[in-house]
């Protein structure tokens, strides 16, 4: 138990040291620095040192006893105190600290996957999403090389309750699957076939594009892009697309 106690001691922001001599100050009461050293194992004055530390950072008080210190610990309510106007002001600071984050890591993320093992990889990273997906796609296409794409991705989309607006081509397979987006929670537009066959897939969400390229050996990969500032202009792009499909 008094393990657990100093853990969490050190959790709240004391070091090893300082820890074990709070917690023996709530067995003593008050005592000089010699009694910590000998009940703690630390030296005299490495005990005596970080006591006065303690006392600077007003976890301990002194009484001066027949020319000696003598040091007691503040009652532990008065650490929890402190220890929540720690957590209060990391909150404060938490936006400029992520900030700070986006800063540092702002150069994009590339991730390139192989084959079609790798292909699938991409779909599943699609289902991590926290944002609706955004897709352009070729219903017939993906479903020529995954046949129970239906049953092993899409059923796994809506479960996980992540919204899809795709545009595709309008073909019988567009058409046929557009039939069902109600009931697989999704909005899908079609568009001329004769004027946009995509060849390719590219999913938007959250702050990645992946893009799917379907092909015979080396012309079938998937690539993820992480990267806010490209999923945003990609979304932009999208919802310019979006507004056409939209025109009868």
């Amino acid at each position: 138990m008094a393990k657990d106690l100093q853990h969490i001691l050190e959790a709240v922001g004391m070091d090893d040291k300082e820890a074990a001599l709070y917690l023996a100050g709530l067995k003593f009461g008050s005592a000089p620095a010699s009694h910590y050293a000998k009940e703690t194992g630390l030296n005299r004055i490495t005990a005596y040192n970080v006591l006065e530390e303690l006392v600077r950072k007003g976890y301990f008080t002194i009484n001066r006893k027949l020319r000696s210190k003598w040091y007691a610990p503040i009652a532990p309510e008065y650490v929890s105190v402190e220890a929540r106007k720690s957590v209060d002001a990391l909150d404060r600071v938490l936006p400029e600290l992520k900030s700070l984050m986006r800063a540092k890591f702002r150069k994009p993320r590339v991730r390139f996957f192989e084959n079609w093992e790798g292909v699938k990889m991409v779909y599943e990273d699609s289902l991590t999403a926290s944002t609706e997906i955004l897709n352009f796609a070729n219903s017939a296409l993906v479903r020529s090389y995954w046949p129970h794409y239906d049953e092993e991705y899409v059923a796994k989309r809506v479960a996980k309750k992540i919204y899809l607006r795709g545009i595709a081509p309008d073909d019988a397979t567009g058409k046929r699957v557009h039939g069902h987006d109600k009931h697989n929670q999704r909005e899908i537009r079609l568009v001329s076939v004769k004027d946009f066959d995509f060849n390719n897939e590219i999913k938007i969400y959250d702050n990645k594009v992946s893009i799917i390229s379907f092909g015979k050996g080396d012309s079938l990969f998937g690539v993820i892009i992480e990267s806010k500032e490209v999923a945003e202009t990609q979304r932009q792009i999208f919802e310019m697309a979006w507004r056409f499909a939209g025109k009868k």
